[in-house]
């Protein structure tokens, strides 16, 4: 998770943990598996948003495979994002 809290979406400002985008992390050996979500299923950052946490998770030392699956379900929503997110936003 905190590797995660190095990929930014540049619209808000925001890391994608602190927006409460990220909603599992498994890891199994080498490998790495990811479930994200957006903020709307038309994100234009859809895709620089999935490889910026695929590149930052395979950089990780003992990661040999690194995959995001993006989700749906929960639907996202503001009170999924951290305090510190809220404050930025105004909304806390």
């Amino acid at each position: 998770m905190e590797a995660l809290k190095k990929v930014y979406d540049p619209e808000v400002g925001l890391n994608i943990v602190d927006l409460g985008l990220i909603y599992d992390v498994q890891i199994e050996g080498g490998k790495v598996g990811v479930k994200m979500t957006l903020t709307t299923p038309s994100c234009p950052l859809h895709e620089s948003l999935v490889k910026g946490a695929e590149r930052t998770i395979q950089a990780l030392p003992g990661v040999a495979q690194a995959r995001v699956e993006l989700v749906w379900e929960p639907a996202w929503n503001p009170d999924m994002m951290s305090e510190e997110a809220r404050r930025h936003l105004g909304r806390g």
